[in-house]
């Protein structure tokens, strides 16, 4: 397998949203994202964005049930489709039960509070919460307290 280009990782996610400007600034308050790149179009649209969190990298675009590809027409944000999520996103943090609080005090809905999982002694524990953003993405938001044996 050839290597991944050198600032991309080898996997990465898109976001559509309503208001994509809106969510960007929101993903980076409450979650800690910087902005890497911000494509705007006509009126301020954002046609393409990337923002990372240490080496993941998450691209963010405005929904647009008018646009010429039919694939990108069918890209929407939870909110247009009444909450439907048919994906959610996780990511690790240094401390998961200071990254809930800023981002509950930023605007994040929780659905399940920081709890600890457990997989057993051969396996790993994680403390992790599941947010909402602003227009309904579902968030896991996750930090390792313990690795497997030999890992």
């Amino acid at each position: 397998m050839n290597p991944a280009p050198s600032d991309w990782p080898r996997f990465s996610s898109a976001a559509y949203y309503q208001d994509a400007v809106k969510a960007i600034d929101w993903l980076c308050d409450a979650f800690g994202f910087e902005v890497r790149l911000k494509v705007e179009g006509e009126g301020g649209r954002i046609e393409h964005s990337e923002l990372t969190y240490g080496e993941g990298l998450l691209m963010v675009a405005q929904e647009d049930s008018t646009a010429a590809r039919t694939w990108k027409r069918a890209m929407r944000s939870p909110r247009s489709v009444e909450g439907t999520n048919t994906q959610c996103m996780m990511f690790f943090v240094d401390d998961a039960d200071a990254h809930c609080a800023h981002a509950r005090a930023r605007g994040a809905r929780i659905v399940e509070e920081p709890t600890t999982h457990d997989y057993g002694e051969e396996y790993w524990a994680d403390r992790s919460y599941g947010a909402l953003d602003p227009e309904g993405h579902l968030w896991w938001v996750t930090q390792r307290v313990r690795n497997a044996p030999g890992r």
